[in-house]
């Protein structure tokens, strides 16, 4: 079994402008909104959260079409944070329409660059390996570090928004040019 590693970076608080913890009624409303633009029974059949951030940065972390492609598998079989999913690589390629081994080769080298990890599972009592299970941590922590520049990013150009909405307008032409005589 793999060690479970360091945690992902908890995400400083930036004053963003939701709550990092919507209120039920609030979830609801979103659920509402994704209702009304995909319809209520692609919603009901099921859906994939994946963090914007990942589709935006897939050149910057790394990852191809193949790649983003088998991470929306397995974000689709990840229902609990305590539950890392394990979905065959058969599976996954059934799904997305490419050989196994293509699968087996791109889930290696997200491996390797430190994006996911593999923890080999085993059924003890009928004597055989199960699928892997996969853990996101390195995906997580390199994502996070985007998020976080694009935190701090968007809440700039809050401030500055804020600025220029709150910077005083001169008076009218007569109390500029008065100003500037007496001065």
């Amino acid at each position: 079994m793999a060690s479970p590693g360091p945690a992902p970076p908890k995400l400083p608080f930036l004053g963003y402008s939701e709550s990092m913890t919507m209120a039920k009624d609030q979830r609801g409303e979103r659920l509402q909104r994704n209702e009304d633009k995909w319809g209520v029974a692609l919603m009901q059949a099921g859906w994939t959260v994946l963090p914007s951030i990942i589709l935006e940065k897939q050149d910057a972390l790394g990852l191809d079409s193949v790649d983003l492609n088998i991470l929306l598998q397995l974000a689709r079989h990840w229902w609990y944070s305590d539950n890392p999913p394990h979905p065959s690589k058969a599976a996954i390629a059934k799904c997305i329409g490419v050989d196994r081994s293509t699968v087996r080769r791109h889930i290696a080298r997200m491996e390797h660059d430190g994006l996911i990890e593999r923890e080999k599972r085993f059924d003890a009592q009928v004597g055989r390996q199960e699928p892997n299970a996969y853990h996101f941590r390195g995906l997580i922590a390199a994502a996070t570090a985007h998020a976080v520049d694009f935190l701090a990013m968007r809440n700039e150009q809050q401030r500055e928004q804020d600025a220029r909405r709150n910077r005083k307008r001169p008076g009218s032409l007569k109390s500029y040019e008065r100003a500037h005589v007496e001065g």
